[in-house]
């Protein structure tokens, strides 16, 4: 029987898990992982950031407890992990992603208001974050996603919503010609990146795909991660729009996080709900028969269901 006080302590360590997350998100902030690729002390790192000594050392400290950093004679060093995932020019790097989860707390810290009004609470959105944000997750995983989806006779597919353009450029290095559809801020971005990785093959469509036209004569077109931030009504619109934009036989892939249907598991996917809660007037995770039901609806046949990198992979025929 699990006794009185390690029930407290499983509450415990749910109400204090914004310990850590503070910790990682103000040390990347600060990019300290930048400066540690060799063994430094602390008083030499806030010199070098212009912070406070003591402060310093206690964060370094935690960093170090959270596996971050190793610590040896008072000095301290990146541990392999935080060279992989957390130095700037690292291939690997998830900084963008991290910083935007630092936006992200600001939001969620409105949540007692949100629950009262239903309205959303983003105004500490920083876009710039939130589009490379994208690309950190999305370059992980990229070639198992557009592995996963048929590519047999598509000459011409359409990325909705494609934010950095990382399914466009990988679609585009096997041949496909793609057209990167998204709102101005992100298309600029994603240029850039395109441009640095000297991608040829992608097209860029500046707009809303709510309410303007997106263009027609697709052998495929990809839906990545968009749908969670929309309404039902709005995303029944979207997958609408898309099969009339779909050449006969053409297919539409849309990738989303997996939640079941009771909308409470995995963990990860219901807490998503309430990012999205936070974040949009309409949006949430939706679950596979939701989003299958939908293509149904607008006239798409032989759905099925997969899962790709620990997310729902769902493609249709139009």
């Amino acid at each position: 029987m699990v006794s009185i006080y390690e029930q407290a302590r499983n509450i415990r360590k749910i109400w204090s898990g914004f310990q850590a997350a503070r910790v990682l998100l103000t040390a990347n902030n600060y990019r300290i992982f930048d400066h540690l690729k060799d063994y430094r002390t602390a008083s030499a790192l806030s010199r070098a950031l212009k912070t406070d000594k003591r402060a310093t050392a206690v964060l370094l400290d935690a960093l170090t407890g959270l596996g971050f950093l190793r610590k040896r004679n008072g000095k301290y060093k990146n541990t392999a992990i935080a060279n992989r995932f957390l130095v700037t020019d690292s291939p690997y790097y998830q900084g963008h992603i991290i910083k935007h989860a630092d936006a992200l707390w600001k939001n969620w810290s409105g949540l007692d208001r949100v629950l009262k009004t239903g309205r959303p609470n983003h105004d500490a959105m920083d876009f710039k974050s939130f589009i490379l944000g994208m690309h950190d997750i999305a370059f992980l995983q990229k070639k198992e996603v557009i592995d996963s989806i048929p590519l047999e006779g598509v000459e011409r597919a359409l990325d909705l919503g494609g934010g950095p353009g990382t399914y466009s450029m990988e679609m585009a290095k096997r041949g496909v010609r793609v057209t990167l559809f998204d709102r101005p801020d992100a298309i600029r971005i994603a240029r850039k990146l395109v441009r640095m990785n000297d991608i040829r093959g992608i097209d860029y469509m500046a707009g809303d795909f709510i309410s303007d036209e997106i263009g027609s004569g697709y052998d495929l077109i990809l839906i990545s991660q968009v749908l969670h931030a929309y309404s039902e009504k709005d995303n029944i619109r979207i997958i609408r729009k898309c099969k009339r934009a779909l050449n006969n036989k053409g297919r539409i892939a849309i990738q989303e996080f997996f939640i079941k249907n009771d909308r409470t598991t995995p963990l990860q996917s219901a807490l998503f709900s309430v990012n999205m809660l936070v974040n949009t007037e309409g949006g949430r995770t939706y679950t596979a028969d939701e989003i299958k039901g939908w293509c149904l609806k607008a006239g798409f046949s032989g759905v099925r269901e997969k899962m790709v990198a620990d997310n729902l992979l769902i493609i249709a025929m139009a």
